[in-house]
């Protein structure tokens, strides 16, 4: 009854055979390994980018904050959703890593910025001269902190939004694959596509040991990632073992098939929940992540039952929860997590 993250799961079998295999004998250090060079091949052609680059870092924080690094000047503002894991949980990384680029916060429902709360912000941000930040880009996050998912049309307006002032945008993907899923599109309809020029493209999530990927879709901008990754130390000496990882990640749908039993369980507790006295969704839950409001007491009886899980402050009157499912949650793990609901 683990429920807590998709990040408390394993490592899918794929990935770890993959690492055995790269354990043995010698490889070259820093990202020359042949692996490497088969993961770039790989993600150019999901994402039908030719010309991408494509780094690895081991964490999610190291991705998402040297990809705005990578776009910030210190003096700029860094647009994002008010809830948004870059600007809420990562302890002020973003900023430190850009030397000190403010971070704005944006409003929207259910997770979701839209057109008109962005250009908001934008107007009231870079009018003040020397004395006030500048306009920098823009982050979507995708799956949402609410469990919600954009589409790639839905990024696109908030990218011609940005692009209007001559901004770039990046996309913290550390649910990328749960978002494919949810809304059948493709890579690159989600990414360069719409409108997007990084990628942080999650692993560790979705059945990785620890891997991220920053996709470059503007290739310029490669050799200053390279010095940002190396500078602040997250650039790996046995790079091989990132390089095993997201290739077995990558090939063969592994990523998405492992991200569509992660929402497939999402969707069954959607269906159990509805039969749980009083329960109810804080906000739509279309991929792998959900925020269910129940009555009072429900969290102390679940948890007291040994279902493990977020309980969160809620309005008023009810206990409120988060609950994510992962590539390895099974039916049975969801049965037992809404019998251990009920009265």
């Amino acid at each position: 009854m683990f429920f807590a993250s998709d990040n408390g799961s394993g490592a899918a079998p794929e990935v770890i055979s993959a690492l055995t295999r790269a354990n043995e004998g010698y490889a070259r250090s820093y990202g020359a390994d042949p692996i490497m060079a088969r993961v770039k091949t790989l993600v150019r052609q999901l994402f039908e980018a030719p010309e991408a680059e494509v780094y690895l870092v081991a964490t999610g924080t190291a991705a998402n904050s040297l990809s705005i690094a990578l776009l910030s000047p210190p003096w700029s503002a860094i647009f994002a959703h008010v809830d948004a894991h870059a600007a809420m949980d990562e302890c002020g990384a973003p900023e430190f890593f850009s030397g000190g680029a403010k971070m704005i916060p944006v409003a929207g429902a259910h997770g979701k910025m839209t057109p008109d709360t962005l250009k908001a912000a934008l107007a009231r941000i870079g009018e003040a001269g020397v004395h006030g930040v500048q306009r920098g880009m823009l982050t979507v996050t995708n799956v949402t902190e609410a469990g919600t998912v954009y589409t790639p049309a839905e990024i696109a307006a908030l990218t011609a939004v940005a692009k209007s002032r001559n901004l770039p945008s990046h996309l913290d993907g550390a649910r990328f694959a749960n978002a494919l899923v949810a809304t059948g599109a493709t890579p690159a309809e989600m990414t360069w596509k719409a409108g997007i020029d990084v990628l942080s493209l999650g692993g560790t999530k979705n059945g990785c040991l620890g891997v991220e990927a920053v996709v470059l879709f503007d290739p310029t901008k490669a050799w200053e990632f390279e010095l940002r990754r190396k500078r602040a130390g997250h650039l790996f000496s046995k790079h091989r073992y990132l390089s095993a990882q997201m290739e077995a990640y990558l090939t063969e749908g592994l990523w998405l098939r492992l991200a569509t039993q992660a929402n497939a369980m999402g969707a069954l507790l959607v269906q159990g929940l509805a039969q749980v006295p009083g329960a109810s969704l804080l906000h739509p839950a279309p991929a792998n992540m959900l925020f269910p409001l129940w009555p009072i007491g429900t969290n102390d009886r679940a948890l007291s039952r040994g279902a493990i899980y977020y309980p969160m402050q809620g309005p008023e009157g009810v206990d409120h929860g988060r609950l994510v499912a992962s590539w390895s949650t099974t039916g049975e793990d969801v049965d037992a997590l809404l019998t251990a609901l009920k009265p």
